[in-house]
């Protein structure tokens, strides 16, 4: 999209704001450079034309550069001085262009921008100033869209205008105003429903029915979206277990072991593993009820399953009581024509036995031998999903005459499997997709180290992350298996804020009935990387919104920005230490994930490996929860009101009504209610919780003194209970005073 320099705050030299016009990286001069690193400094662009702006691509110069931008803002509108925030970002300092994607929706309507502002607000040299080389703008122009857009965005904002209004005259109770106002534009300030509660509480001072409004809206589930934004809060907790039968320790430490559980039964399952040493065999579960390990097999080859492996995969067909294990890590010395035949095993759970499917699948159309892939089942079509992994072969040393001494060291180009089904009723493989080294908009890449998920209410697989050789594979997508259809959400050259870390040890579920992912990202396999990504990170997945957020991170302590070597996390207290190789699994009945072992990654003990185990439980709000702290603050305000008329009946409905609402367990909270009694017999402060509704009103920290006090904190009140309504049946988020500037 064309456009040109409309303003800058500043440039140096012969760095001059046009140069961003053209893309030029080997030329160190082919760059805006701004006069000096002091706020603010900006560049302000003007499009030829009004137009929607879906995205912005910074081109960099051909190295890496201090003034290349660590952190910066954007900004746009239709006018200079009236411009939205579009995004926050960060350049890497890299050569790679990197695209974001900008705001362009309001409403979820499409706005259209004539200006944009880029504010430079970091350089990766800490004193130096700003530098841009290039900028290139994606969206649309077209008239047709951009005039329909243009009509409803002018609407748009006069009717948010009178909304504004319209509140500015209720909260202060120029209600002639207000309804010559509302009956003169029919625009409604807010849902039907809010517009009652605010009758009933702020202008009636109907205390018992404002709570019946609020519970009868906790039961219809218009707090639902508010509970769905709220982040979740991770609690670890180390499982102290034991084991079945005298004289038998626990699963040992390993990596690269596979888990999976059986969610209908509580039980969880562990096949094998690598010690650090050797491969194991051994076969285990546990019973989250009791927290006992029992061990099913000390070498599965001899009971007619697997031998021993790691870089396995295991799936679970929980209503049949099937497991089903395929693939596993080969040592180069140790493949031969026969080593590399991909078996395929199942264990009956109900009869506890072993059997073998496949001596070797490829044979029967399946993948060949395949390790570090994933695999899941779906039970709806009784159908085994299979994707990616490396493929090994047996690579016999190259021979012959005329061949150069260096042949004999080459290593083959590694190979990469595609995505396969098998369905475990009619025994048959189908391949699905082969792998594409670029995928086109219905290919797929193939790669190891990622994670694959069954959406088993919308059908799909979700897959992200992974390695392709030395390439961390950063994409994002879906294949829908009604209407074999593959569908980008991210195709990993798009930078946007809050997304995940791209990484080889992820470890992902998925809860199809609450439409999230969770991400756990790990320790960093790669020995250049590791220092760099020394932590865990817990991340959530709404499907439904197309959103990443972290909830969880921990790192290890730093000295001079560099970790502390050998530093030694106690995997007895508080949460896992940072690792690789480990395995996570996810009982969505009970909402509670399971990890355990794994590789700390330590240089100095090489074959360690873990054998921690943990569980790990997302807690957020419940509607009981906000039930509680709606009536606790009506309460509040009706004890403050009532003090104004009869102290002696507003201690009785202290001590009653509103002590059986407060969480005493709460120290804030407690502290807060015996507060309330003070303010019987002076001026106290009462309201230092965090979750003080009313800690911005001025009148909140004693009681009132007339009724024109009270009618101002049952407003504070009203605006507090709002938050917890979609935004969409909502007052406007502003107010009509804040629009006034000096």
């Amino acid at each position: 999209m064309s456009y040109k320099i409309h303003r800058a705050s500043s440039y140096s030299a012969n760095y001059i704001p046009d140069n961003i016009l053209v893309n030029k990286p080997n030329r160190q001069s082919s760059r805006w450079s701004s006069g000096t690193n002091y706020p603010p400094q900006f560049l302000v662009l003007k499009l030829s034309e009004p137009s929607v702006v879906s995205s912005i691509t910074f081109g960099k110069y051909e190295k890496t550069h201090v003034c290349n931008l660590k952190k910066f803002e954007i900004y746009g509108g239709m006018e200079e001085n009236n411009l939205i925030e579009l995004l926050q970002g960060g350049l890497k300092n890299d050569n790679v262009p990197e695209t974001f994607s900008l705001k362009h929706k309001i409403d979820g309507k499409d706005f259209p921008c004539r200006f944009l502002k880029i504010v430079p607000i970091l350089s990766w040299g800490a004193s130096f100033n700003f530098s841009i080389w290039f900028v290139e703008l994606q969206g649309s122009s077209n008239p047709d869209l951009v005039q329909s857009c243009l009509q409803w965005y002018f609407k748009y904002r006069e009717r948010e205008a009178i909304r504004l209004c319209l509140k500015h005259f209720r909260q202060h109770n120029y209600m002639d105003a207000f309804h010559s106002l509302q009956k003169k534009t029919k625009i409604s300030l807010e849902d039907p429903l809010l517009s009652d509660l605010h009758q009933v509480l702020v202008c009636e001072s109907n205390f018992e029915k404002s709570e019946s409004i609020i519970e009868k809206a906790i039961k219809d589930g218009k707090f639902n979206s508010y509970i769905g934004r709220q982040i979740y809060k991770p609690r670890w907790k180390a499982n102290h277990t034991h084991s079945e039968g005298t004289g038998v320790n626990p699963p040992g430490m390993r990596g690269g072991h596979q888990m999976c559980v059986d969610h209908i039964n509580g039980i969880i399952y562990l096949l094998g593993g690598w010690n650090g040493v050797e491969d194991l065999a051994d076969f285990w579960q546990f019973c989250c009820k009791t927290g006992v390990w029992k061990c099913l097999s000390q070498n599965t080859a001899d009971d007619g399953g697997p031998s021993a492996r790691s870089c396995h995969k295991i799936c679970i067909d929980c209503k049949n009581g099937k497991i089903y294990t395929l693939g596993r890590y080969l040592d180069s010395i140790k493949r031969n024509q026969q080593s590399v035949e991909n078996d395929f095993h199942v264990y009956n759970i109900m009869e506890g036995n072993w059997s073998l499917i496949s001596k070797n699948v490829s044979a029967a159309g399946g993948p060949k031998l395949i390790f570090d892939h994933q695999m899941c089942f779906d039970d709806k079509t009784n159908t085994i999903f299979v994707f990616g992994g490396r493929i090994l072969t047996c690579s016999a040393p190259l021979h012959g005459p005329g061949l150069p001494s260096s042949a004999h060291d080459e290593r083959p180009i590694p190979e990469f499997s595609g995505l396969y089904s098998y369905n475990v009723v009619t025994n048959v493989w189908k391949l699905l997709r082969e792998d594409s080294g670029n995928a086109g908009p219905q290919d797929i890449r193939s790669r190891i180290g990622h994670s694959m998920l069954l959406d088993s209410k919308n059908h799909r697989l979700y897959i992200f992350g992974g390695q392709r050789s030395k390439e961390y594979v950063n994409d994002f997508f879906y294949y829908d298996i009604n209407n074999d259809r593959v569908t980008v959400l991210n195709d990993g050259t798009r930078k946007e804020p809050g997304l995940p870390p791209s990484g080889f040890t992820q470890r992902a579920t998925i809860n199809s009935e609450l439409g999230e992912i969770y991400m756990l990202s790990g320790l960093s396999k790669d020995r250049e990387k590791r220092e760099e990504n020394m932590h865990n990170s817990f991340w959530v997945y709404l499907i439904g919104e197309n959103r990443w957020s972290c909830i969880y991170k921990n790192t290890i302590p730093t000295t001079n920005g560099k970790p502390v070597q050998n530093f030694d996390y106690d995997c007895t207290k508080q949460e896992p230490c940072p690792r690789y190789a480990h395995q996570l699994v996810y009982d969505h009945t009970q909402q509670v994930h399971y990890m355990f072992g794994g590789n700390p990654g330590k240089t100095s003990q090489p074959k360690l490996r873990l054998n921690d185990f943990w569980s790990l439980k997302l807690t957020r709000p419940t509607e009981a929860d906000i039930l509680r702290k709606s009536r606790y603050a009506i309460r509040r305000q009706t004890f403050r009101e009532l003090a104004l008329r009869n102290p002696v009946s507003a201690l009785h409905y202290l001590q009653s009504n509103v002590s059986e609402v407060v969480d005493h367990r709460d120290a804030k909270e407690a502290t807060e209610f015996r507060l309330l009694t003070s303010t019987l017999f002076g001026d106290v402060d009462v309201c230092d919780s965090d979750d003080c509704e009313q800690s911005n009103d001025s009148n909140s920290n004693y009681l009132y003194a007339d009724a024109d006090e009270a009618r101002a904190g049952r407003t504070a009140l009203f605006n507090s209970l709002v938050k917890y309504f979609p935004e969409q049946m909502c007052q406007p988020k502003g107010n009509l005073i804040d629009l006034i500037s000096f």
